[in-house]
């Protein structure tokens, strides 16, 4: 049998695409899971959650005997004394490899959730524990999430200047499997979509897609925040990788729309 990984946020999003990669590439895996859960699928669970101040031995237990940590579990709030937890708990128990996905920008963008974020890249690479780091753009889905929010309005107020590279989760799932299959690599290459989309034309996209119209209103974000926007501070315009499948792509497998770019 083979050592165990333990994966954080393993029922999210993107742990629903990685657990299985890691299953049948022939690894037994354990997922930190908030709610108790019966073993399925190859898979066993614990039961925990990163936030509780109550939690440290319950974190504890689920990574005794673990070779490798992969921590996705995360939120609007306290990620970075969660990860703190885990990573303390990862020291103590020996393990030899933490894999963690970041965002980018983390350390550029000065707003609370970055600041949040590169606090916990920061309890990672602090952690004595061998470690690796993947920074991430925004996920298809969270976008689609807020489009679709923002076209309850109106009229959609449109950031002038803010850009995304919004990138398909299963891309991040496969290359996330890979680095935790792998040895410690630590910051490896930002993963971002495969091209630079203005705001303006996500949401023109969406509302093509969705079938609705929608009148687009320009505004300015003031201050630190819109000039970190404006100069490109959340996104990686060189030496990353990229993603294949591009956000009209993802619409239309959503929604069933051809939703060409503008």
């Amino acid at each position: 049998m083979t050592t165990p990984l333990l994966v954080t946020g393993g029922t999210g999003t993107l742990g629903r695409l990685i657990v299985p990669r890691l299953v049948e590439a022939g690894r037994t895996v354990r997922v930190l899971s908030r709610t108790p859960r019966e073993p399925a699928d190859g898979v066993e669970y614990v039961a925990a959650d990163l936030r509780s101040d109550d939690a440290e031995r319950a974190v504890r237990a689920a990574v005794d005997g673990v070779g490798t940590v992969l921590h996705l579990a995360g939120g609007p709030k306290g990620d970075d004394e969660a990860t703190a937890r885990l990573a303390r708990a990862a020291a103590d128990a020996g393990v030899r490899h933490l894999v963690h996905i970041s965002v980018i920008g983390a350390d550029r963008v000065p707003l609370a959730w970055f600041r949040m974020k590169l606090a916990a890249e920061q309890a990672v690479t602090g952690s004595g524990v061998p470690w690796t780091v993947l920074r991430a753009a925004q996920f298809h889905d969270l976008v689609l999430k807020t489009a679709t929010a923002m076209a309850r309005l109106p009229v959609i107020p449109v950031p002038g200047g803010l850009r995304f590279q919004p990138v398909d989760a299963r891309d991040v799932a496969e290359r996330l499997a890979e680095l935790t299959l792998g040895e410690p690599a630590g910051l490896v290459a930002d993963l971002a979509g495969p091209r630079v989309v203005p705001m303006g034309e996500l949401l023109r996209s969406y509302l093509r897609a969705a079938g609705k119209r929608r009148a687009l209103l320009p505004v300015r974000l003031p201050g630190r925040v819109g000039r970190a926007y404006r100069d490109g501070d959340n996104l990686t315009l060189d030496g990353a990788d990229r993603g294949t499948r591009t956000w009209e792509d993802y619409l239309t497998e959503r929604l069933g729309r051809r939703s060409p770019s503008l």
